[in-house]
């Protein structure tokens, strides 16, 4: 029975190579000279910090990560978290990103409850972070993977482990 798997992995490489690239376009701007502005990777956490002297400082340097983070990856500035912005000693402030990674059980659930509704001939069944999907036949399955990529607009999916 053929079946696949729908996760949302993060590339670490492309996320780093994201916040490398906007943090030389930060050091290398006119208007960034003397100032706090800086973006922080945390792989262990995965968090990204944004330092700033002020919120249109750090709305700038948004405007800088962002982009960068879309020419590496497709939609990976739709799994991010926006935290409050926070102050920090004197006039300086800070916003935290939290990346999320894998499909939590909400989205799973949503997931599963839309391919039992579309009326497509397969089966979802949650797994972990993933969501296992079987069929009878390969095209069943990729009617459910075009179905699931127009329904699910505002979280990257990723499609693999196709097995026949």
């Amino acid at each position: 029975m053929p079946s696949f798997d729908i996760s949302s992995e993060v590339d670490m490489v492309a996320l780093k190579n994201a916040v490398d690239t906007a943090s030389k376009q930060i050091t290398n701007r006119y208007d960034f000279k003397g100032t706090a502005a800086k973006i922080e990777l945390n792989e262990k956490d995965n968090l990204i910090t944004l330092l700033g002297d002020s919120d249109f400082q750090l709305d700038q340097v948004k405007d800088i990560l962002l982009p960068a983070m879309e020419k590496k990856e497709p939609d990976s500035s739709k799994r991010l978290d926006h935290q409050d912005v926070q102050k920090v000693g004197g006039n300086k402030v800070k916003q935290e990103l939290k990346i999320k990674a894998g499909i939590d059980t909400e989205l799973a659930k949503k997931l599963v409850k839309l391919l039992k509704d579309s009326g497509l001939k397969v089966q979802a069944s949650i797994q972990g972070d993933t969501v296992r999907v079987n069929g009878a036949k390969r095209d069943v399955l990729q009617e459910a993977i075009a179905f699931c990529k127009k329904s699910v607009t505002d979280f990257p999916l990723q499609f693999g482990n196709f097995r026949d």
